[in-house]
């Protein structure tokens, strides 16, 4: 039996006790991906309320890239999934598991090891762990009920960024007027609250001016992302459409937006905020800041937002709480 659990826990990619991962700092391989492809199918007995939490490894290893998740979450994932193994036995059956046990373990990550105590992120990422992998089981009928629903997920609140004011943007906006590449950029973030990533991935054929009144960009992510669930349309403001036919006329794209490093495009705002007279850090993902902020201000629905900005029930977990302290701050 021992050595079926190891050759499982092998498959699963879950290796020895130097793999585990303690806190937040996994470095993945310089060749990995951000977002795993979907994997090969790989075959296992159906799961039961009686199967290991060993059995389990595989089929959740596969719920989890065919759910799009990133090398990232699947590795620390993983990692939980043996470190809470080892704590209840790993040949201990599914259904028999108790929210005591949870508690347990998680007590003692938080306590048992004198001067080493985890990151407030890290026991943040254990607890949405357990009930990620609970609430699946329960979901697929495997456990009757999930001994984690009742767990409490205790965020670390993050610092707050510090958002450009009204005036800070038309400063902004006003220094980049002179060069269309920076005052698309602009637009594309702080309107449609696009990432960097997203940025960087436009194509020409993503802008649809086919009403020059309500210009529209589409959001397009590669099939081996598994974030085609997460494709969307835009509006943009109408003057976005002069804005692009200058910049068409000056810097002649043919299939990419900005053929250009993410580096070309931070310099490019770098230099449009030291022209403004901005003394704040200003990165992209400010912007994006920025403009979610902006949206909820002006009554613009979570859900909406979180559809506009493009984020998966997980990654919103984190941001919601964040804007709304930005947007409705005492």
């Amino acid at each position: 039996m021992e050595k079926d659990t190891q050759h499982e826990s092998q498959a699963a990619g879950i290796s020895d006790t130097n793999t585990i991962v303690t806190d937040d700092t996994t470095v993945l391989q310089s060749k990995d991906p951000l977002e795993t492809p979907y994997p090969p199918l790989v075959r296992t007995n159906p799961l039961t309320d009686q199967s290991s939490l060993a059995a389990c490894a595989i089929p959740y290893q596969q719920e989890l890239l065919l759910r799009g998740k990133s090398n990232y979450t699947v590795t620390c994932f993983l990692s939980d999934l043996k470190m809470f193994s080892r704590f209840v036995g790993q040949d201990t059956p599914v259904g028999r598991i108790t929210k005591e046990q949870l508690t347990d373990w998680l007590m003692k990550l938080k306590f048992g090891n004198k001067g080493q105590t985890p990151a407030p992120k890290t026991m943040a990422r254990r607890v949405t762990f357990l009930k990620n992998f609970f609430s699946w089981l329960a979901h697929e009928g495997i456990i009757r009920e999930d001994p984690s629903a009742s767990l409490v997920l205790e965020r670390p609140l993050p610092p707050l960024p510090e958002l450009l004011f009204e005036d800070e943007i038309q400063r902004l906006l006003s220094a980049a007027a002179d060069d269309p590449r920076c005052h698309c950029l602009l637009y594309l973030v702080l309107y449609a609250g696009l990432k960097k990533e997203e940025v960087m991935g436009l194509k020409l054929s993503h802008i649809d001016l086919s009403d020059e009144q309500v210009p529209m960009i589409t959001i397009h992510f590669a099939p081996s992302t598994g974030k085609q669930h997460r494709e969307r349309r835009l509006a943009l403001p109408a003057e976005f459409t002069t804005i692009f036919k200058e910049y068409q006329a000056k810097f002649h794209p043919t299939n990419e937006l900005f053929d250009c490093t993410d580096r070309n495009l931070n310099y490019i705002l770098g230099r449009a905020v030291k022209a403004a007279g901005i003394q704040k850090r200003v990165t992209l993902q400010l912007l994006r800041d920025t403009f979610a902020v902006r949206q909820l201000k002006a009554g613009v629905t979570p859900e909406t937002l979180r559809e506009k900005l493009g984020l998966s029930d997980e990654a919103w977990l984190e941001s919601r709480e964040k804007y709304r302290r930005l947007a409705f701050a005492r």
